[in-house]
């Protein structure tokens, strides 16, 4: 009996090592370059996340309540790599409830991607990552402006560090908002910087303008990745100065995660919605290799 049951255990050690090493091979297949010169653990994670749901779509989660972001959750999580969240805009949050939705995003296979845009001195984002909201435990990526200088990078990987865990911080390079004051003299600053700190995950370019994409992709060459809000599957002006570009443009432009919000969470159908999305931005990856 106890033969028969080390046996068992013993082949499902051995499928699930299979499983494993099936899936690191065919990230690094479809992923090429960037799986094989990006150093940050976290920045691979996300590739075979993406490979294993066939999808390059991060859900801007833009609800103010925990039903409707549970909600939400069940309907289009089978066609997420990741759940950009503003935790500081939920009404009702508290911190058991909280939990309880991202261990059901962690059951989806999903990276939890908080869009803090911290933006001070290390000391103080390290300790921002803790706090009543206690970001390091739960988040896999954080965003963070430049503008206070390198340190803010070592500050918000100290606050994983503070917890046992790893993570990645996406530094914002480009916005797709009207107006915004980040010029391309910003963006090459940035770049250069944040592309030789082992804690950046990569950058925040602009999806709704994929000429500036492919600058931003020449500049941060193949050892990061690029994330882009503004796009959307019908391209153009959306609310509060924000547009749109379509995200198979994105991907080919050099994006490696489309950033969507109102695409799906406003539509009449957003499973539907969410299915092809991810659809069109794998099948975009796919192509672009």
């Amino acid at each position: 009996m106890l033969l028969s049951i080390i046996k068992k255990r013993l082949i499902a050690v051995s499928y699930e090592d299979k499983e494993l090493l099936a899936n690191t091979m065919q990230a690094s297949e479809v992923w090429g370059e960037r799986w094989q010169n990006n150093s940050l653990p976290m920045a691979r994670t996300y590739m075979e996340v993406a490979c294993r749901k066939k999808s390059l779509v991060c859900l801007a989660a833009d609800r103010k309540t925990m039903d409707g972001l549970n909600q939400l959750l069940d309907e289009v999580g089978p066609y997420l790599a990741a759940l950009k969240t503003h935790v500081d805009l939920i009404d009702d949050w508290s911190a058991d409830s909280w939990k309880l939705f991202c261990d059901k995003a962690k059951e989806m296979d999903l990276l939890i991607f908080e869009d803090r845009k911290f933006a001070d001195i290390g000391k103080i984002s390290r300790d921002q990552m803790s706090g009543v909201y206690d970001i390091r435990s739960w988040a896999d990526l954080v965003t963070a402006h430049m503008i206070s200088g390198q340190d803010i990078v070592d500050g918000l990987q100290a606050g994983w560090k503070d917890v046992g865990r790893n993570g990645g911080v996406l530094l914002l390079a480009q916005m797709s908002s009207r107006g915004n004051l980040l010029s391309p003299e910003y963006t090459e600053t940035v770049v250069k910087s944040g592309s030789i700190h082992d804690g950046v995950f990569g950058f925040i370019g602009n999806g709704s303008k994929p000429e500036d994409l492919k600058n931003l992709r020449v500049q941060v060459g193949q050892g990061k990745l690029i994330w882009t809000p503004g796009v959307n599957i019908a391209v153009g002006d959306g609310e509060m100065g924000q547009r749109y570009g379509a995200p198979d443009e994105a991907i080919h432009a050099g994006s490696d995660c489309i950033i969507v919000g109102s695409g799906i969470h406003k539509s009449e159908n957003p499973a539907e919605s969410a299915s092809a999305y991810a659809e069109v931005s794998w099948s975009a990856l796919l192509k672009r290799r």
